[in-house]
């Protein structure tokens, strides 16, 4: 019994470590518990046949009965894990050429040490530790991609473990087999090291530049929702100074009636004076109202606000925007008005979606306190629904645009944007 001992440790050592590779590649579909009670089954069953193998002083028989107890143990076990057969079968092969490696560079590490049987077993402990403290702190997502695409990868995989599986099996007498082939073996080892770590380089390479080219397209998209919002807005704009310009020439025209309503009455001339009051009250006129100090901001507040007031919409704007906002007032009043024009939007519909009559306010308000807050609020109906993000969704085709410029905007000025449904209010709060 003495004899088997530290055979049966190094078995233990080998058959844990297995497990955990397994545990550490792939992923558990139910709880720890399930899971822990199905490895420690395999663990079990598999001691008894490398017991059996060390009772029997066949090492080559136990390594063929190993194989095919573990390969059938974990065809069993398959379905406690997330990934499909084929991205199963292919991280099973890979723990078999990590053992397998691991099992050759620990006898050959171990020959020249003192009580080779027990330097063998720990040399194994420490190889299989720091593999896998290697693959869970740095490995793990790439070699999630790489089984996500398993066939680029699989029929290497297949041919490696072809290729140990030969040698492993091929002779009656393992330790001769390691012993006389070791320079065909460890080449083997050292083609299993190299093709990995290239495949995971290639993955890690390729993931960057998927995610370069993925900022570089989001950020075009960024670009062209500000552009095109930023043409929009200038006409607004246009619309506004021309309204602005229209109230400066009145309240000029004014100054000049009431110097002729003055001399008139002077004259005492009363009927030509009543008619020039008459005539120009009749001619109603156009007025730009001041919510905030930028120019820019409240040509567009102006605009949303005689918008919502043609909705049949009530508002409450209360704003402290200054005229030197850091930023490119444009891009600003562009949030805003998209923000402004999603409220108006969803008060409408859900005045077509009530039979009531009901009033409904837009309530928009500002404060400057070292950062701009802004906060708009507007009564909201039951689709309105956040994702998992916390951004407001649309089944809408063609809705959404607005939400998406508020958000290329955030990105670049590091904004922060909260959306909000809360009994009936959907409410929007963006710190600049």
């Amino acid at each position: 019994m003495s004899a088997i001992f530290p055979h049966f440790l190094r078995g233990l050592v080998t058959a844990s470590m297995n497990i955990l590779l397994m545990i550490t590649l792939l992923q558990p579909k139910y709880g720890k518990k399930v899971t822990n009670l199905a490895m420690a089954g395999i663990l079990i069953a598999n001691l008894i046949v490398s017991l059996y193998g060390y009772i029997a002083g066949n090492l080559t028989l136990l390594a063929r009965l190993d194989l095919i107890a573990f390969t059938f143990l974990c065809f069993i076990i398959r379905p406690l894990f997330k990934e499909n057969f084929m991205q199963w079968l292919f991280s099973y092969i890979t723990v078999q050429n990590i053992v397998m490696c691991v099992i050759v560079l620990s006898f050959s590490l171990s020959r020249g040490l003192t009580y080779p049987i027990y330097a063998n077993t720990l040399i194994r402990l420490l190889l299989f530790g720091g593999i896998i403290f290697v693959i869970r702190r740095f490995v793990r997502p790439l070699y999630s991609r790489m089984v996500t695409y398993w066939t680029l990868f699989f029929f290497m995989a297949v041919s490696i473990f072809a290729a140990f599986v030969y040698y492993f099996t091929i002779g009656e007498d393992i330790i001769r087999t390691l012993t006389e082939q070791s320079i065909q073996i460890h080449l083997l080892v050292l083609i299993t090291v190299v093709v990995y770590v290239s495949i995971f380089h290639s993955i890690e390479t390729i993931s960057r530049e998927y995610a370069l080219r993925e900022e570089n397209l989001q950020m075009q998209n960024n670009q062209e929702f500000l552009h095109l919002s930023s043409r929009a807005m200038e006409n607004r704009i246009m619309l506004l100074n021309d309204a602005h310009k229209q109230s400066s020439i009145t309240a000029h025209d004014h100054r000049h009636l009431n110097n002729t309503l003055l001399e008139l009455l002077e004259r005492e001339n009363l009927e030509d004076a009543i008619a020039c009051l008459r005539q120009q009250s009749s001619v109603a006129p156009t007025l730009v109202k001041n919510y905030c100090e930028n120019i820019v901001v409240n040509a567009a507040v102006s605009y949303y606000t005689d918008f919502a007031k043609e909705e049949g919409l009530k508002t409450d704007i209360n704003l402290e925007i200054p005229n030197d906002f850091e930023g490119d007032s444009i891009e600003l009043a562009i949030v805003i008005s998209n923000l402004f024009e999603n409220a108006i939007h969803a008060c409408a519909e859900l005045k077509a979606e009530s039979e009531e009559e009901q009033e409904l306010m837009i309530k928009f308000t500002c404060r400057h306190v070292g950062r701009l807050v802004i906060e708009i609020s507007n009564p909201c109906g039951l689709s309105v629904i956040l994702d998992e993000n916390g951004y407001p969704t649309s089944k809408v085709s063609g809705h959404g645009i607005g939400t998406k410029s508020v958000l290329a905007f955030a990105q670049k000025y590091n904004a922060e944007v909260f959306f909000q449904v809360l009994e009936g209010v959907f409410r929007v709060r963006m710190l600049i």
